[in-house]
């Protein structure tokens, strides 16, 4: 089994098109969106969906009015803020509750009720090429680190189940919590990047990320005839750094299009030259994937 997460310094870099694309190209795969602030995924994919579960992580607070005797433990000991006070009422907002538990600790008549606090659910569904799995992390909520691993874990039981060689997964933008989840253990990270100042800057935060974590990189140059010296820098910097360049992709409104017309675009018939490429590109992933095969092997 082999995990490869798709990832970028920076949003609109093509990241979510490209793994689409690459999902597309072999006969199984497990897939995964791992941007669970803000998965897109399904909208190319169209799945359906066989299983919806709940994500609950963490707890939420109230005050029992009954059991509540105005003491104001809970309004002084909170570092928060969380707790709010009304003459006599004492309540809890949810939105600067930290979870630390302090209030229902230290209430000595009990009067504070904690129950399990629901922050998204994930899905189970069938895609084109298989299982697909992706999250909504409720708006505002954290632990979306959480989620991530949830998703990966889930993935990698049905690639055992099924024994599915391949699983990718789509990752957030940027450096967070995420995407670090995303990353940690996996056997190739592909980072896709533009050759802008800020993509090129993205990309340096990216590796430095990968390299601590001792994750394999290699990269995706999209749009690569926007900037043919920053191009070059990229190509200097990656040769330098170990980092296998898998694909140069042009600049091509096509990516667009078959967005808006919710597809990947290797579904639509007049790309023929971007199918060809990304046929490539996912043949020359399997390649970095299995050097290390090889080179265990003598090459066999």
């Amino acid at each position: 089994m082999y995990e490869i997460t798709v990832i970028s310094g920076k949003g609109g870099a093509g990241k979510s098109s490209i793994t689409a694309s690459l999902c597309l190209q072999e006969k199984e795969i497990i897939a995964c969106d791992l941007d669970v602030d803000a998965a897109d995924l399904h909208l190319l994919f169209h799945p359906q969906i066989t299983q919806t579960n709940e994500f609950i992580s963490g707890s939420n607070y109230r005050i029992d009015p009954e059991k509540c005797t105005a003491c104001g433990i809970c309004y002084q000991y909170c570092n928060f803020g969380a707790v709010d006070k009304s003459g006599d009422d004492y309540s809890i907002d949810a939105g600067r509750c930290e979870d630390c538990s302090v209030c229902s600790h230290f209430c000595s008549e009990g009067a504070i009720i904690k129950t399990e606090k629901h922050c998204g659910q994930w899905f189970r569904s069938k895609a084109q090429f298989g299982d697909f799995l992706f999250a909504r992390l409720t708006p505002g909520e954290e632990n979306s680190g959480r989620l991530v691993t949830l998703l990966r874990s889930e993935a990698k039981k049905l690639a055992k189940e099924k024994d599915v060689k391949y699983i990718i997964n789509d990752g957030s933008p940027g450096i967070g919590c995420p995407v670090i989840s995303s990353l940690s253990g996996v056997n190739l990270a592909v980072i896709v990047c533009e050759p802008t100042p800020s993509g090129f800057h993205d990309l340096k935060r990216v590796a430095e990320l990968c390299s601590h974590f001792s994750v394999k990189a290699a990269i995706i140059l999209n749009k690569a005839d926007l900037n043919s010296e920053i191009a070059a820098e990229i190509k200097t910097y990656c040769k330098g750094q170990k980092i296998a360049e898998i694909a140069e992709i042009p600049f091509d409104r096509r990516f667009s299009d078959a967005i808006n017309s919710g597809k990947a675009v290797v579904e639509l018939e007049e790309a023929t030259e971007l199918k060809t490429i990304l046929e490539q590109t996912w043949t020359n992933i399997k390649e970095v994937l299995h050097e290390n095969d090889n080179s265990n092997t003598g090459g066999k």
